[in-house]
């Protein structure tokens, strides 16, 4: 089996297109809880706390130097690492809710009963022999 035939058999396996897109979701999703810490949730927070925008918040350790081009800035950057933690906390947020909805579905499916069997070619034979027999008894007076 050639190397390329090993792969597009790898590729084609369902858990691998399933990853993909997961990863493509997950990617987009990413977006969309950037733009709501950062537009939605932050500025009222911002506001509560006299206009402060978390995204600037730092704690300078070394100054840059204005006489010179280079950046010699050294700064914790606290704010952005709490809008990152405040992601994280949205985005583990939602997915514990699609888990938890998916184990409902789950123990929903367990809960409905099993149907029956159904019945083998032997006990097939015998419904059918046991239901002429009642139909004989039923036909004699």
């Amino acid at each position: 089996m050639s190397i390329f035939s090993e792969f597009r058999e790898f590729i084609a396996r369902g858990n691998v297109i399933d990853l993909a897109v997961g990863v493509i979701v997950g990617a987009a999703f990413n977006d969309i809880v950037k733009s709501l810490v950062d537009q939605v949730v932050m500025p009222p927070i911002g506001l509560l706390l006299s206009g402060v925008d978390f995204s600037h918040l730092e704690l300078v350790l070394k100054p840059d130097n204005p006489i010179t081009k280079a950046n010699e800035l050294v700064a914790i950057q606290y704010g952005a690492f709490l809008n990152t933690m405040i992601k994280f906390t949205i985005v583990a947020w939602v997915v514990f809710l699609i888990v938890k909805g998916v184990n409902a579905v789950r123990r929903k499916d367990a809960e409905k009963p099993a149907a029956p069997p159904a019945p083998t070619a032997q006990e097939a034979l015998l419904i059918e022999i046991r239901d002429l027999l009642k139909s004989q008894g039923a036909a004699k007076p």
